[in-house]
């Protein structure tokens, strides 16, 4: 079989990386050192031979302390190493080949550059994401992350893990050690024991860098600080935290060795001490600010596009008095930070004080695009159904990356297989062939000719068909994830911070999570749901065409079919509060997220659930994408996530939230609802903006992301790009300054209505 090349961009990255600190010459040697690691060990335990790589890079990939950190905690990241994620690296045991060649770009000796490609010819064989490529990625149906000539792509991450850092700080690094020591031992757990004590090893080499800090400024303050933070982790060494700063100091640490890239509900780890400390006087309100704004300052740091999520509020949280403190101090460094990431989230519910709903509705108004909202009396109940647990663990839920929901510290459910909807519905259309490559892409689905399809029925049975096909290609694409990732590794920092991985004696993958789910990524729902609109009316109900007509337009990119486009695009869309149009595409929708969901439960997943996002993607896939049956031209952008096709909606703002409530969310395992709005209509009519979200959520809207944006600016900015270094956007289940996109998705961004 021909090796499948992954060489290429892995993700979308829309923020620029800070540099490394080290020499071309230590990043060569920490990465040989490493693969050294991994080729001694190959015959070891996967745990042993993970352990054995990740003293190659910890803690010697920390970074010096930079002039205003209050906590410590700062990392390189290299071509080579051990991750989770893309975003910072890779799954498992990674090699990133196109960074690694452009390392090798850098470099001038030419002995340099041969051990460069050692090093890249030994992880062609032993990437676990070209490892999992190779089984599953074909030249047809199936393409990886992210080439968008394929109607479905596959990934191998383990993106969204929120650890239970809860248990962290309750316990500290010597309590995790003892807990280790008291359950049974096998190779797992003695791998776990080691890594906690390369843990120490890590927090030891922050003292030695704080020292350094120390030595290098004379400032009265800065000197105040940095004493604190030495200190701080020498207790922390052989203490459980028993300060606000300790406990944020130590849950940044360990979140950084796990390469975890997204935090949780930290008001509920936090929050605890946050208010003794404030009520013994230890600190006050304003001292707090400045170690919350410090973390904000090094997850923006950390730059991962799309992560970085920290939830406060809404139900499940047992001091909720300590929680809504730090809810609040959150709330005011949000709003005064304006930064990309982290990706701030506020869950609510009837209970929530109106005082934090005001500060977060003027945090939004200030053009901070933060926090998204989350509605606890939508999204408790369903994710109940949706991942079959009882209301006390639903109450625990997590949105992370682009709207996908986990239960923290007790479920995987990593978005590892995405779909394009209009792809596959234009295979149905051309008996199996995808218009834009013409390659056949139906695999054993035998597609019926285009003049078969005698009523509306038919064509979207043969529609569904395909459909099914792709869904059961997803299912297996997601556990085979799982099943190759668990071949290569135990994912030991993090599994020692997920239920129930200790008590079970097993890494993460191995039966040791208590919930192994996932996610499904679907794209360009609406578009379909509107192309099915345009094909009953038009074909069917008003017989005004046949669908070999409407097809041929759309194969034509609607030249010399100007007029049929004309009357597709009068139709009426989704997003404007019409009750058939918003049928079908709830129709569609519920056809794809119960199949997927049961397809999960019958493989015996514990849910696997669709995400309606977008990160981008809508407009990649949509430049490989033929033109679409609802209007939509060759090679423009889709839908983003469960909102209207850009332009189409033409009712207001209360017509587009009625339509996206009408999706019932216990199917889903996650939707992203993007909207935008005038700083004059938020500031000059706010009490009707208030009541338009209050009628939305309680019609069962559960998510809201707003942008606040003025007439022409984004327009401008595209012009005169160096004017609006600052100017943030929301693109889809993310944040972006608007002139680091892309323009085709700033187009799509542009092509969004814009309330006023």
């Amino acid at each position: 079989m021909a090796r499948i090349n992954i060489d290429g961009a892995q993700n979308v990255e829309v923020s620029i990386k800070i540099p490394c600190e080290k020499t071309p010459l230590e990043q060569l040697e920490i990465m040989e050192a490493y693969t050294k690691a991994h080729q001694e060990s190959k015959d070891e335990d996967k745990a042993v031979r993970e352990l054995n790589c990740l003293k190659t890079i910890f803690p010697r990939l920390f970074r010096s302390i930079e002039e205003n950190d209050l906590i410590a905690g700062r990392l390189d990241f290299l071509p080579i190493g051990f991750g989770s994620v893309t975003s910072i690296g890779g799954v498992g045991h990674y090699c990133v080949f196109h960074k690694l060649r452009a390392f090798k770009d850098t470099l001038e000796d030419e002995e340099l550059k041969k051990r460069v490609d050692v090093l890249y010819d030994y992880w062609q064989d032993n990437d676990v994401k070209s490892i999992y490529c190779q089984d599953v990625l074909n030249d047809t149906t199936t393409g990886r992350f992210i080439d968008c000539k394929y109607p479905f792509m596959a990934t191998a991450r383990l993106s969204g893990m929120m650890l239970d850092y809860k248990k962290l700080v309750r316990l500290g690094v010597n309590g995790l050690i003892d807990l280790i020591e008291k359950n049974e031992s096998n190779t797992f757990m003695e791998a776990c024991l080691k890594t906690m004590y390369l843990f120490k090893d890590v927090i030891r080499r922050q003292i030695e860098l704080v020292k350094d800090a120390i030595e290098k400024t004379q400032d009265v303050q800065r000197l105040k600080d940095l004493h604190l933070m030495k200190e701080d982790l020498v207790y922390i060494l052989d203490h459980k935290p028993a300060t606000f700063h300790q406990a944020l100091q130590l849950f940044w640490l360990y979140a950084l060795c796990a390469g975890c890239i997204n935090y949780g509900r930290m008001d509920i780890v936090l929050g605890p001490y946050l208010k003794h400390d404030i009520d013994t006087g230890l600190i006050d309100e304003d001292e707090a600010y400045r170690y919350v704004k410090s973390l904000w300052t090094m997850i923006e740091n950390r730059r991962t596009t799309v992560n970085g999520r920290i939830i406060v509020g809404g139900k499940g949280r047992e001091n909720v008095e300590a929680a809504d403190l730090f809810c609040k101090i959150a709330l005011r460094v949000c709003k005064d930070t304006r930064y990309v990431e982290p990706q701030f989230t506020l869950r609510f519910d009837h209970t929530t004080p109106d005082y934090i709903m005001d500060m977060a509705y003027e945090c939004i108004a200030s053009g901070a695009t933060y926090p998204t909202l989350y509605n606890d009396e939508v999204n408790v109940p369903a994710v109940m159904y949706g991942m079959r647990v009882d209301e006390k663990i639903a109450e625990q839920y997590i949105p992370f990356g682009c709207g996908e929901f986990v239960i923290q510290g007790k479920s995987v459910g990593t978005p590892n297989t995405l779909l394009n909807l209009v792809k596959i519905m234009q295979l149905a259309l051309n008996e199996g062939y995808d218009p834009m490559d013409h390659v056949y892409k139906a695999g054993p689905v035998k597609v019926d000719s285009i003049e078969s399809f005698d009523t509306f029925d038919k064509f979207y049975d043969q529609y569904k068909a395909l459909l099914d096909y792709y869904f059961d290609l997803s299912v297996y694409a997601q556990k085979h994830s799982y099943e190759v990732m668990n071949q290569e590794v135990s994912f030991l920092f993090t599994s020692i911070l997920m239920d129930d991985c200790l008590a079970r004696q097993k890494a993460l993958l191995d039966g040791g999570v208590e919930i192994l789910g996932g996610t499904n990524e679907t794209y360009g729902n609406i578009n379909a749901s509107d192309a099915l609109y345009a094909i009953k009316t038009l074909v069917y109900d008003q017989k005004k065409y046949t669908i070999k007509e409407l097809n041929e337009a759309a194969l034509h990119n609607y030249v010399g079919y100007e007029k049929l486009r004309k009357e597709i695009l009068a139709l009426p869309k989704y997003g404007n509060d019409i009750e058939d149009v918003d049928e079908m595409a709830n129709d569609l929708y519920e056809y794809v997220a119960k199949n997927i969901r049961q397809r999960g439960i019958d493989e015996g997943m514990g849910y696997y659930l669709i995400v309606i996002s977008n990160n981008q993607t809508n407009t990649d896939w949509g430049h490989q994408t033929d033109a679409s049956l609802d209007g939509r031209l060759k090679g423009m952008y889709m839908n983003p996530a469960n909102n209207p096709q850009g332009g189409a909606a033409k009712s207001g703002p209360t017509a587009v939230l009625n339509s996206l409530a009408r999706f019932d969310a216990k199917y889903h395992g996650g939707s992203v609802q993007n909207i935008k709005f005038t700083p004059r209509m938020m500031h000059e009519d706010k009490e009707k903006v208030k009541l338009l979200f209050k009628t939305y959520f309680d019609k069962g809207g559960c998510q809201l992301m707003v942008t606040v944006v003025d007439h022409g600016v984004l327009e401008d900015a595209q012009k005169h790009p160096e004017n609006y270094p600052d100017l943030i956007v929301r693109v889809a289940g993310y944040s972006a300054v608007f002139v680091n996109l892309t323009k085709d998705v700033q187009e799509e961004l542009l092509s969004r209505t814009l309330y006023d």
